[in-house]
């Protein structure tokens, strides 16, 4: 549904994008992700053609940005993070505004703002002026006007800014509903919402394509082996030794915490049954037994560090 090849773009001689090629498939809910000036906004520009890029080609819905951009347009809604809306419309003034200039006649404009209002919980504010609504609440506007064409693609740029822990949570279920009609690709900076979200995550660093791939594969690429915490009663230097002849074990790390031994073990196999056995087999009680699972956060820390995967 979009593909980019070999996309740069130059502001003088700095790039901004740097030769970047990643494909984006039907129906799937992917992650655009990288830090402050890591171009993610400028490839969103080119996608959505608000600018053109310097080399290389993308195309959105089969559709070439350069040479086909009202084409692209018709096929993307596009939610900037800051959304540009005008203050002294009302929502359903705005939204009717928004239908025209898409050239929808006056009953799929109804029929369409009534959907969106419902999808974007927008009912109780469809009479007020946008300039006296929240911010989270202008967020949904922007979304509403995004979806109003009903777009084969939604590309969102930071979609849960401004939204309160519950309206965070009730745009993922959204979002998640969408992909069943859109493609979407998001950027945000909300780590864990984009670990529940996206299916794929994209991640750009100084201009060039670091990473992709899904949050597991991401995740498992954290560390060589997975780490595991216990907490048996009994002797450090005992609990210690009893773990490290563990088969798979490459690593082993205990202390004593409130009379109990916290032992963190470095393996390349799940030993959690072996570290059971142990404890039956020495009648020392388990207080815990759990997996140290790496989150996308970690991973994102550790490539914007350097460290390219």
């Amino acid at each position: 549904m979009i593909e980019v090849r070999n996309l740069s773009k130059y502001y003088g001689s700095r790039a901004a994008v740097d030769d970047i090629t990643f494909g984006v498939d039907e129906g799937q809910i992917v992650g655009f992700l990288g830090p402050n000036g890591a171009g993610k906004t400028t490839t969103i520009r080119i996608l959505t053609c608000f600018m053109p890029a310097t080399n290389g080609s993308a195309t959105v819905a089969g559709h070439d940005v350069l040479t086909a951009s009202m084409r692209v347009r018709e096929s993307v809604g596009y939610l900037p993070e800051s959304v540009p809306l005008y203050p002294e419309m009302r929502v359903r003034e705005y939204l009717r505004f928004r239908g025209k200039l898409r050239g929808m006649d006056r009953a799929a404009r109804e029929s369409a703002i009534q959907r969106v209002v419902a999808r974007c919980w927008l009912q109780d504010v469809i009479g007020r002026p946008i300039g006296q609504l929240s911010k989270g609440f202008r967020q949904r506007v922007g979304l509403a006007d995004a979806l109003l064409h009903n777009p084969k693609v939604l590309i969102l740029d930071e979609p849960t800014v401004g939204l309160d822990p519950r309206q965070i949570r009730e745009t993922r279920s959204l979002i998640q509903e969408l992909a069943a009609d859109h493609t979407v690709m998001l950027s945000s900076h909300i780590l864990p919402e984009v670990e529940a979200t996206c299916q794929r995550i994209i991640i750009i660093h100084e201009g060039q394509l670091v990473a992709q791939g899904s949050p597991e594969e991401l995740r498992a690429k954290v560390t060589e082996g997975t780490s595991l915490i216990a907490e048996l009663k009994g002797p450090v230097t005992d609990v210690s030794a009893e773990m490290r002849k563990l088969a798979g074990v490459t690593d082993v790390h205990a202390q004593a915490i409130d009379g109990w031994t916290q032992v963190t073990l470095t393996t390349a196999r799940d030993v959690r049954e072996d570290v059971y056995k142990v404890s039956q087999e020495k009648s020392w009680p388990l207080r815990e037994l759990r997996r140290d699972i790496a989150t996308l956060e970690d991973f994102f820390v550790k490539i914007v560090a350097g460290t390219r995967v």
